[in-house]
């Protein structure tokens, strides 16, 4: 071999076109499916770059632009960690048993990044970013600089991330935001539409603060630049380039610092185990701020399936981030009632419903232990108890922030009476159905419901909300009573300790029906749960 140094940049080009190809060529559905989502991008991109060519003139299209840049370099910057396994070709621990060097390996896993769907919509965007922005021979020479830089600095920040992250996102934790991927973008979804709503309400000219900052923050401010430039302040464009340039090359060596770790640090399967004398587990401080016994053992099982389960981590947050959306979000458009408030703990005691679902065919385990309809009282109890931990502060500090931003003080009494009454009406509710209808969860997939078990599920759910809003008629036609009657403000706050007495005695009546049903039916829920 010469001692010339031969590029490997071209080689990894070709090999990921050639990887891209030969994949394309297992079926027909495949490549179907690649050219649907060419297509697709490029007409979105197409309608993107008009639109921003027709914001050509606008006052405020500056602001639009830089911070339209901003959201997609936020978008590079965490797409790796719920996509990890988007572009499998571009995985560096493919190329560990490679004598290659990190620069030149970084340079040639850079230029590859750049070919893709995903780079040609961005180029698209803030090609048409520069055109609505640009006006003379200059602003356009910066803007072409700038849209390479900031180009650039987008792939660099998506493949640092994943580089960083690496080992997480092939690990549990990682499948964990995998899971959670969805849920991130429904709530995105809902941010982008509240904002939307604003801007109609108000107009683009409150953009201009939050871009007036964003100019200066790499990759908006290389966009930033060719409105600098178009206003004659060159000092302040090349200043703006500098700063993307500078960002470029802070976010390489951080790509390569991690990819020299990766490449070179041992992992877990290349570790010898440690002894175990001295990895030997203490009590957490999770167990002692539990009771003892059969009740604190299941509390702590139950927050741990939370904590470390995908299926079940995901549901608990989907409901947090729901019974909050909700109430807040109609609060701050105005729309709003306080009662909205309700809808967290509703959301939440949803979670009680299928307890014995989430444990799989890891329930013969619990099974065992239960031996009488004691042994399964305090087992259901437990696990309401595990719930009401993060349910009861989580309700109340929702209902008092929708309370908050509606200024409704005086009704923050009876809205938390009767969240505790519903709560507690779905913690019975759900009690009963996890012992009556249980289905099994698959742990694979994002399916939460066992093939042939759907109605099984609709009914216990659908039925237990029901039955909920049924036991709850005492204390809503008490808040009723006092809203519609001559002085009842005076008397609405008395609906908070009813409802919380009430809540736990239909918690406690719930429990105790559900006790001797799961008892007797171990065999049947046992079999339900393992379906999966």
């Amino acid at each position: 071999m010469s001692g010339t140094a031969v590029s490997i940049t071209p080689v990894v080009v070709r090999l990921k076109l050639s990887l891209l190809r030969n994949g394309l060529r297992q079926s027909s559905g495949r490549r179907a499916a690649y050219v649907a989502s060419v297509v697709a991008v490029l007409l979105v991109s197409a309608v993107q770059l008009l639109g921003l060519i027709a914001l050509r003139g606008h006052e405020h299209a500056a602001s639009v632009v830089v911070l339209l840049v901003g959201v997609l370099a936020a978008g590079w910057a965490v797409m790796p960690l719920f996509f990890p396994g988007g572009d499998e070709t571009l995985d560096p621990t493919r190329l560990v048993m490679l004598p290659l060097r990190p620069r030149p390996l970084v340079r040639a896993l850079l230029a590859a990044s750049l070919v893709g769907i995903g780079p040609l919509f961005t180029l698209c965007m803030l090609a048409g970013a520069v055109v609505s922005v640009a006006h003379g021979g200059v602003a356009y020479v910066v803007g072409v600089v700038g849209v390479v830089l900031a180009l650039l600095v987008c792939v660099a920040l998506a493949r640092a991330v994943a580089a960083a992250n690496l080992r997480l996102l092939t690990s549990r934790k990682g499948r964990d935001l995998a899971v959670l991927s969805g849920l991130v973008i429904a709530i995105g979804a809902q941010v982008v539409n509240f904002g939307a709503q604003q801007l109609g309400s108000s107009g683009l000219g409150q953009l201009d603060g939050p871009a007036d900052v964003l100019k200066w923050v790499p990759p908006a401010s290389a966009i930033g630049a060719a409105d600098s430039a178009s206003e004659g302040s060159y000092g302040i464009a090349v200043l703006q380039l500098a700063l993307t340039a500078a960002a470029l090359v802070a976010l390489i060596a951080w790509w390569s610092r991690h990819l020299t770790r990766l490449m070179t640090a041992p992992d877990g399967s290349t570790l010898q185990a440690a002894d175990s004398g001295a990895r030997e587990r203490t009590s957490t401080g999770l167990s002692r701020l539990l009771p003892a016994g059969r009740t604190g053992t299941v509390m702590e099982r139950s927050l741990r399936y939370v904590w470390r389960d995908p299926k079940t981590k995901a549901a608990w947050v989907t409901s947090l981030a729901i019974g909050l959306i909700v109430p807040v979000f109609n609060a701050l458009q105005g729309s709003g009632s306080i009662y909205f408030a309700c809808f967290a703990a509703g959301m939440l005691g949803v979670q009680m419903y299928n307890q014995f679902g989430q444990d799989t065919s890891a329930f013969w385990m619990v099974a065992m232990t239960i031996s009488s309809t004691r042994d399964a009282y305090v087992e259901l109890r437990a696990r309401a108890l595990a719930l009401l931990v993060i349910t009861l502060p989580y309700a109340t500090l929702v209902t008092v922030l929708t309370t908050a931003l509606l200024g409704d003080w005086p009704k923050l009494a009876e809205v938390l009476g009767l969240s505790f009454a519903l709560l507690g009406a779905m913690l019975a509710t759900g009690a009963w159905t996890s012992a009556r209808f249980p289905y099994s969860i698959p742990q694979e997939g994002y399916k939460n419901v066992a093939p042939g078990q759907s109605g099984l599920a609709f009914m216990a759910i659908l039925g237990g909300m029901v039955s909920s809003a049924l036991l709850c008629a005492p204390v809503i036609a008490g808040t009723i009573w006092l809203n519609v009657s001559e002085g009842g403000d005076e008397w609405s706050w008395l609906l908070l300790p009813v409802g919380a007495v009430y809540g736990t005695a239909i918690t406690v009546a719930g429990l105790r029906l559900a006790a001797p049903r799961t008892a007797r039916q171990l065999p049947e829920i046992l079999t339900a749960v393992s379906k999966g």
